[in-house]
């Protein structure tokens, strides 16, 4: 189906770069107008600059601190006077700090909760309102270690498990108000993820050795472009041999 979203807008939190950056990308080709959000302004109009020269899309550039409540209501309002509406949002904003927790400083464990939890929680309540008028879909980039045990990081985790508690309970709140809710659930993926600790997880792993940034964008895109009645509750992308280290 050529332009499947063509004449919805979409918004992605985390979007100036990996997953959120491809997934702005991938909607953009789908049709969807789109409006960025993230912390690193340049980085965003350079992505905007990118898509504007490669699809018909309108971009607009809103730059936002997910944990900020205020910051997080001002970017939906300004998505939808700018749009004229809200069909798609994607909470992909999130960050981890790989040490055990007798480690974390009450920073970092701050910063994990306040990112994967909070900055999810402020985007979804501000933007429901807008998707059920528009019967749209949000996602939400859970992970692996919100189905299985991370023994390593078990506060990276528990953000986890917590988004996708927090996905399906949402979608028996407000599926009946025909709104989609999806958590795509991906092992590794090379991308700048786990900067906060040292060495990302682009420089971890060799390109085809795990999952790329647009193998998750297009599990994104696919979740979104279900219309009622149906919807993606949970799509997990998980690398062929990673069950096995089980």
């Amino acid at each position: 189906m050529e332009d499947p979203l063509d004449g919805r807008t979409a918004l992605v939190t985390g979007a100036s770069s990996g997953i959120g950056a491809a997934t702005a990308r991938v909607l953009a080709e789908d049709g969807a107008d789109v409006c960025l959000a993230a912390r690193r302004v340049e980085r965003l109009e350079s992505l905007a600059d990118e898509i504007r020269a490669a699809t018909d899309a309108a971009v607009s550039v809103v730059p936002t601190d997910v944990t900020d409540p205020d910051a997080v209501r001002a970017l939906v309002d300004a998505t939808v006077e700018r749009f004229g509406s809200l069909d798609i949002v994607v909470c992909n904003a999130g960050l981890g700090v790989d040490k055990p927790v007798a480690e974390l400083t009450d920073e970092e464990y701050r910063l994990m909760t306040g990112v994967n939890v909070d900055g999810m929680f402020f985007t979804a309540r501000e933007a429901i309102p807008h998707l059920v008028e528009s019967e749209g879909n949000i996602v939400f980039l859970g992970s692996m270690s919100g189905n299985h045990p991370r023994p390593h990081n078990p506060v990276y985790a528990a953000t986890k498990w917590w988004v996708r508690g927090f996905a399906s309970s949402l979608q028996g709140s407000i599926g009946e108000e025909n709104v989609g809710v999806t958590c795509v659930n991906p092992t590794e993926v090379r991308t700048e993820f786990g900067s906060e600790s040292g060495e990302t997880q682009a420089e971890s792993f060799d390109e085809g050795e795990v999952t790329e940034a647009i193998e998750v964008a297009d599990a994104i895109a696919y979740a979104v472009r279900q219309r009622s009645p149906n919807t993606v509750l949970s799509l997990d992308l998980y690398r062929r041999d990673k069950i096995s280290h089980f």
